[in-house]
């Protein structure tokens, strides 16, 4: 480790540690964005909460080689069973992000899920993360998806692995704390936002050197240089709902690679994904940033991977702070473990650096966590045994 990255470990050892900083040196809004949920953020609270009454028992007297954290997701290799999660609008914390975030995960080896609202398009994301680009899709339904069709052969051509079509926007919500910060959703550099950002000299370089946020990949729909009403507009009349079962099918038969249903909560739901030959569920809440009266992708975590395990993957996000929170979510029967927020933290704190400490500290205590449970390997976290008395079943 080198002496930068050993200086960074001593200042920021845990993503709370990247929150304290990013709330510290962002501009008012940018942190308001990245840290805010539906609500009163009772629902990110529960997150956090439920993870930490997860309880994992280890098992002693052996002799332990520091694991390897190695895994394959959908015939690929990756250096831990983490990824990073699609992520609306990055560019709001940090101008730049999508493309701090991509190359952090190539050089890493794990997962980069690029969203579709994201400030670069999934041409330049696949030429930055070559070997781990995902692509997050959500509903473009008018003229029978053009576009959102359009959208899947790019990320194909492009040579994204996996695509991830996420289903829990069926209406628009509201995050209070982004209302109250004066953000927009395309975001619009208002004299209001702009005198804030003057305060956060880092932000500020970030986005003269990147320029203000915009969702690219709309570009050939709308324009290259679209105005801010342009964008929205476009939003407005394109975007919004949520995919039906035989929209679903629809995407399954022209997307020939792995394809995963994001915001799985129901044993049900993921039952029917298998049916229509859906490779991967993605068990999550959006992190509490669509309702904030969700249970905690954790607790359902146990009852979803009880029905389809084996015949799809499972992959769990909404909370996830640590290596302990992934390997919590391996015990529980999930084949890896995404985050967001807490890359989002990572970025307010550290800019282009960021992703890459974080990164760092989510793969060592992953392995930290393998050895003093007595663990020689993930197969074996999956053997571990699990206090979890929030975890409940529902469906039949």
């Amino acid at each position: 480790m080198t002496d930068d990255r050993l200086a960074l470990k001593r200042r920021y050892p845990t993503a709370h540690d990247l929150r304290r900083r990013a709330r510290r040196v962002l501009p008012r809004f940018a942190f308001e964005y990245m840290d805010g949920g539906a609500g009163a953020d009772t629902g990110i609270a529960r997150n956090w909460a439920a993870f930490d009454d997860v309880q994992l028992v280890p098992r002693y007297a052996r002799v332990i080689e520091p694991p390897a954290a190695d895994t394959i997701l959908f015939g690929r290799d990756y250096a831990a069973p983490l990824g990073i999660a699609p992520i609306g609008g990055p560019g709001t914390v940090f101008p730049g992000a999508e493309t701090y975030l991509a190359a952090a995960a190539q050089a890493a080896r794990i997962p980069y899920t690029l969203g579709v609202m994201s400030g670069i398009d999934v041409e330049r994301a696949a030429e930055i993360a070559p070997d781990v680009l995902w692509f997050q899709l959500y509903r473009f339904s008018r003229n029978d998806h053009e576009i959102g069709f359009d959208l899947v052969r790019r990320a194909e051509d492009a040579g994204a692995h996996v695509l991830v079509m996420t289903v829990d926007t069926p209406i628009r919500t509201t995050r209070p704390r982004e209302v109250k910060s004066g953000i927009s959703n395309p975001f619009r550099m208002t004299a209001r936002l702009r005198m804030e950002a003057l305060s956060s000299p880092r932000w500020f370089r970030s986005l003269l050197r990147n320029g203000v946020p915009r969702f690219v990949s709309f570009a050939p729909y709308i324009g290259a240089r679209p105005t801010f009403a342009e964008t929205a507009a476009f939003v407005e009349r394109e975007f919004g709902g949520a995919f039906t079962w035989d929209e679903i099918a629809r995407y399954r038969d022209r997307w020939k690679k792995p394809m995963v249903l994001k915001a799985v909560l129901h044993p049900d739901d993921a039952e029917r994904a298998v049916s229509l030959g859906i490779d991967g569920i993605f068990v999550s809440n959006h992190g509490g940033r669509q309702i904030d009266a969700l249970p905690p992708s954790i607790d359902l975590l146990p009852g979803i991977a009880e029905r389809v395990g084996g015949r799809a993957a499972i992959i769990l996000d909404s909370g996830v702070r640590s290596g302990v929170d992934a390997a919590r979510a391996i015990a529980l029967g999930a084949d890896a473990a995404f985050a967001g927020k807490a890359f989002l933290w990572s970025l307010g704190a550290l800019g282009a650096r960021g992703p890459g400490h974080l990164i760092d500290l989510f793969v060592e205590d992953i392995r930290a966590t393998l050895g003093q449970l007595g663990c020689e390997n993930l197969d074996e976290l999956r053997s571990v045994v699990v206090r979890h008395d929030r975890a409940f079943r529902v469906g039949n």
